[in-house]
């Protein structure tokens, strides 16, 4: 599973950006030091985007996760209907990933992400996380264990009819 940190590195996420597809990422933070990662909210790919369009809010490492930026980007700014340049974002992210300045800079994803998302036990019933995705329309479900840490994602896709039949049937059949 590919998580996010409520401070990520700028270099880190324009790579993960390259080299992924995913339409949206679970984000973790750890409560204390000697606590494990746990589910913190989600952020939506083209949420990311938008935020790697605006340099100004990157900002140097700090050791307190969860201090804000002093001037977060507005709502309004982070989600629109139109996608973003995509010759302008490429361009940003060669840059982010190539140029060692950006190693030294984060991002506080804190007050971008959806700390209200969805989200479900590893064991919980795939009926039951069928009509969730049916009822509240949703693409992803971020799944977690009984500690809240983050185990799986299951997609809207991943409950096709066809390919969960098939990926049943691998499983049942003895090897």
């Amino acid at each position: 599973v590919r998580v996010l940190h409520l401070k990520e590195n700028i270099a880190s996420l324009a790579q993960l950006l390259a080299s992924t597809s995913h339409g949206g990422f679970p984000v973790v933070c750890r409560p204390k030091p000697e606590h494990a990662e746990v589910f913190q909210g989600s952020i939506r790919r083209l949420e990311l985007c938008m935020l790697l369009e605006n340099e100004h809010i990157f900002e140097p490492e700090t050791n307190d996760e969860s201090s804000c930026s002093s001037h977060p980007l507005s709502y309004e700014k982070i989600t629109v209907e139109k996608l973003p340049n995509l010759s302008r974002l490429t361009m940003l992210r060669n840059r982010y990933t190539t140029d060692p300045r950006y190693q030294q800079l984060f991002i506080n994803l804190e007050p971008y992400i959806n700390k209200s998302a969805m989200s479900v036990q590893a064991h919980f019933s795939l009926q039951r996380t069928y009509i969730i995705f049916r009822t509240l329309g949703l693409r992803q479900l971020t799944v977690v264990d009984p500690q809240n840490r983050v185990v799986g994602v299951i997609t809207r896709k991943d409950l096709m009819p066809f390919p969960l039949e098939e990926r049943l049937r691998l499983q049942l059949v003895p090897q």
